[in-house]
C-alpha cells in the first residue's frame, strides 16, 4: 500500500502562527523520513485553519526541504486563483520539485462562505469558475500561443514559462463523493481523492470508478495506475492504547468542531446556507457533539493502538484501497502529540503493508 500524509493543522492564535508554520515544515520532513510517499496540503483562509493559507508558496518551501515525497494539493480552491498565474506557479513548482507535484482541483469550500467574501466574490458560480480554470490550465501547458474566450477570462498568452517538468503538465486530481463523480472522473482518466466514505461503500465506489475508466477507453496500464493512485482520506491517530487513542482523538475532534462552527456562525453572511446535500452529522450545526463525534469516528477515522490501526488499514486494503491519505493533526493538537502518532504509524503500522507497496 501507498501512504500519504495530509495536513489540515490549525493555529489557535495569530501569536502562534509562525511557530505552527515551522512545525508543519518539520512534520512534512518527518513524513518523508518515515516513508510516506506523498504530502498533501489543504487551503483555507482567515481563521487559522491551514495556517500557511497560501498552499502554493508553502509547497515551494517544502520542495526545497524534501527530495523524494510527492507534493499534492487537497485541494486548490480554484475560484481564488487567476488561472494563468496558477498555471505559471504550478509549472514553477513542478520545476523546483523536479516533477513531484499533484494538483487536486476544487470549486472552493462548501461551508466557509466567508472565504469567498474575503476574496471579493460569492460561491454561486464557483463550479463554472473551476471548470474554466481546469480548461485554461490544461490548454496553457500545451498550447503556445493560447487564445481563450471564456465566461470569466479572455486571454492571449504567448507561452507559459517555465514549461512543467511533467508532461503535458502536473496531474490534475478531483475530490469526489457521489457515484456520478466517480464515474465521470474515470471516463476522463483523472486521479481521485475521497473522504469520509464508509468502508461498506468503498468497494462499490471503486467499481464505479473502474467502470468509468473502461467507458473512457483507457488502456490496461492506465486503468491499473488510476486504481492504484485512487486516494482515501482518513483521520489517523495511533495511541498507546485503544482507550487512550479514542479519548484523545474524541477530545481533539470536539475542539475542532467547536472552532469550525464558531467561525462559520461569526463570519458567514446571513444569506448563506450550505447545500443540504453537503450536510451530515459532522458538518450540520444542529447535530450535537454527542452524535457528531461518534459519527466521524465511525466513518472517517482510524484510531487505537498500533495493532488495532493495522487491522483497520487491513480492512481498507481488503476492499480495494491502495493509497491512504493520513491526516494526523486535528485542531490545535500539539506538535509533540502529532509527531508521536505519526511515528507510531510510520514505524509500527506501515511496515506491515510494505509488501503491497512494492508489488
Amino acid at each position: 500500500m501507498q501512504f500519504g500524509w495530509l495536513t489540515l493543522a490549525m493555529s489557535p492564535s495569530p501569536e502562534e502562527d509562525c511557530a505552527r508554520i515551522d512545525q508543519i515544515v518539520a512534520q512534512a520532513c518527518e513524513a518523508e523520513r518515515l516513508g510516506f510517499s506523498d504530502v498533501w496540503l489543504t487551503e483555507h483562509y482567515f481563521t487559522g485553519e491551514s495556517v500557511y493559507c497560501d498552499s502554493l508558496m508553502f509547497a515551494a518551501a517544502l520542495a526545497m526541504k524534501t527530495s523524494r515525497v510527492r507534493l499534492g494539493f487537497a485541494v486548490v480552491q480554484t475560484p481564488f486563483h487567476h488561472p494563468v498565474r496558477l498555471a505559471v506557479q504550478l509549472a514553477l513548482l513542478d520545476n523546483l520539485s523536479k516533477g513531484r507535484i499533484d494538483v487536486g482541483i476544487g470549486k472552493g469550500t462548501a461551508y466557509n462562505e466567508y472565504e469567498f467574501v474575503g476574496h471579493g466574490m460569492r460561491s454561486t458560480d464557483s463550479r463554472e469558475r473551476m471548470e474554466e480554470t481546469v480548461d485554461i490550465l490544461q490548454r496553457a501547458w500545451t498550447e503556445s500561443p493560447l487564445d481563450y474566450e471564456g465566461r470569466f477570462h479572455k486571454l492571449h498568452v504567448p507561452a507559459i514559462r517555465p514549461k512543467p517538468v511533467q508532461q503535458p503538465g502536473p496531474p490534475l486530481w478531483r475530490s469526489v463523493i457521489s457515484p456520478g463523480s466517480f464515474r465521470e472522473c474515470g471516463r476522463l482518466g483523472m486521479p481521485i481523492l475521497t473522504a469520509r466514505l464508509p468502508v461498506e461503500r468503498i468497494k462499490e465506489r471503486w467499481a464505479t470508478y473502474a467502470a468509468g475508466i473502461d467507458e473512457g477507453g483507457h488502456d490496461v496500464a492506465t486503468k491499473a495506475r488510476l486504481l492504484r493512485q485512487s486516494a482515501l482520506w482518513r483521520n489517523v491517530y495511533v495511541g498507546e492504547s485503544d482507550a487512550e487513542a479514542e479519548d484523545t482523538l474524541a477530545g481533539l475532534l470536539v475542539e475542532t468542531r467547536a472552532h469550525m462552527m464558531h467561525v462559520r456562525e461569526a463570519h458567514n453572511p446571513a444569506d448563506f446556507e450550505p447545500e443540504p446535500a453537503t450536510l451530515n452529522a459532522w458538518t450540520d450545526p444542529s447535530v450535537p457533539d454527542s452524535e457528531a463525534v461518534p459519527f466521524l469516528l465511525r466513518t472517517g477515522c482510524l484510531y487505537g493502538s498500533a495493532a488495532r490501526v493495522r487491522d483497520q488499514v487491513s480492512e481498507l486494503r481488503d476492499v480495494g484501497v491502495r493509497h491512504l491519505l493520513c491526516q494526523t493533526g486535528f485542531g490545535a493538537m500539539s506538535h509533540a502529540q502529532n509527531l508521536g502518532s505519526m511515528r507510531r504509524f510510520g514505524e509500527t503500522v506501515m511496515p506491515a503493508f510494505a509488501e503491497l507497496a512494492s508489488a
